[in-house]
């Protein structure tokens, strides 16, 4: 089998530097503003606010559009992508900011989703303590965050192995960077990140198979916060960074799924508990490849997006260089409208491209097949994935 990173530092680190660093945050937003008034927005049509409240288990925040043709639209437009990283210090593209130009225009959408695999920190204080084959820690510049902006994304996930690679420091800072990039965080513990289509809210609650972030092990807990986002917004998206990585991790196996000794969650137990407590879609990375779509209850499940665009951080041979832009259309009410798969191709340094030829839609729906039966979401011509009979 072939991965594109190893096991995560699975050592617990102390429950005393956490906190603190949840009390600094506080501290840093003012009080109850919480770590959204780290950052003020940038000009343009996005808005960018936080609260958390000590009178619930969750914290949000939030990003608004203004735009006059978003308002009052009956239905939201998302665009999600899997595991994106725009480098590693020292080695960094030399113009981060037009990196992304290849799927710019595919991206577009007035949500835009990816998980973040990594930090934005020049902190130095890396989980690795010693080189191993077996550690690897991500840092870019904070600066990078209004590369992903630039891209057109409003919200990234920090649920996954890598959020606290450089410790609760890079943690704070990776916080502090997308919020003054006007960019939502979400799948830190307890938090939900909320996002508008003109009047319509959409809530990302993000879960990873560990304690320091939003827990998808621990699924009483995981039910009731998206129980509680469900209260919050008019439309629930839930994203797992879950299941075993490499190119025999293609399949969903319906059962917990281990990682070099990790335990990685069990990803399709987990989807059809989140539809069951409310999610309207779910989506999903982590395995470092494609893996099938599916029905459940009339909601669509991306059990992985596989690799985004990075900058010679992840392999890119075999099955592991077809990547994808996954369009939803949902109603206001959750349902499902309309979908679109587009498929990419990762080159040698991990840049993503459009795929003329379509391999990764004709990848996943083979998966999607042996995977689903019946219950197989099909990727038709032109990307169309059309409402289930």
């Amino acid at each position: 089998m072939v991965g594109r990173h190893v096991r995560a530092d699975t050592r617990r680190p102390r429950r005393r530097a956490w906190i603190g660093a949840l009390v600094a945050v506080a501290v840093l937003g003012g009080g109850a503003a919480g770590i959204g008034a780290l950052g003020a927005a940038p000009n343009g049509s996005t808005s960018n606010s936080s609260t958390s409240s000590t009178s619930g288990p969750s914290s949000t925040s939030s990003t608004s559009s203004t735009t006059s043709t978003m308002v009052n639209r009956p239905t939201v437009d998302i665009a999600a992508v899997g595991d994106t990283e725009l480098g590693n210090m020292p080695q960094l593209p030399s113009n981060p900011s037009t990196y992304l130009d290849t799927v710019k225009q595919a991206l577009a959408a007035p949500i835009v989703f990816g998980n973040l695999e990594g930090t934005l920190t020049n902190s130095t204080g890396s989980k690795c303590v010693t080189p191993s084959i077996y550690c690897y820690a991500f840092r870019v510049p904070p600066s990078f965050a209004r590369a992903y902006r630039q891209a057109g994304f409003t919200i990234l996930n920090s649920a996954n192995n890598h959020a606290f690679d450089f410790g609760s420091a890079g943690a704070l800072d990776t916080t502090a960077a997308l919020h003054a990039a006007g960019i939502v965080q979400a799948g830190l513990p307890g938090e939900i990140g909320i996002v508008h289509e003109g009047a319509t809210k959409v809530a990302f609650v993000d879960f990873a198979p560990y304690y320091n972030t939003n827990n998808l092990l621990d699924v009483t807990t995981a039910v009731q916060l998206i129980d509680r986002a469900k209260h919050l917004a008019n439309v629930v998206v839930v994203y797992m960074h879950a299941g075993a990585e490499g190119t025999a991790a293609d399949h969903v196996t319906r059962t917990y799924e281990t990682f070099y000794g990790e335990n990685r969650g069990n990803p399709y137990a987990f989807a059809h508990v989140a539809i069951n407590a409310g999610a309207d879609l779910v989506i999903a990375s982590g395995p470092h490849v494609l893996r099938g779509l599916q029905w459940y209850r009339g909601h669509l499940i991306d059990y992985s997006l596989g690799d985004f665009t990075n900058y010679y951080d992840f392999a890119t041979i075999g099955d592991l260089r077809l990547s994808a832009i996954l369009h939803v259309v949902l109603g206001a009410d959750g349902r499902f409208h309309s979908g679109r798969f587009t498929s990419l191709v990762l080159s040698p340094s991990g840049q993503a491209t459009l795929d003329p030829t379509g391999g990764a839609a004709t990848f996943v729906n083979q998966l999607s097949r042996q995977d689903f039966g019946a219950s197989a979401a099909l990727i038709g011509p032109a990307g169309v994935i059309s409402p289930p009979a």
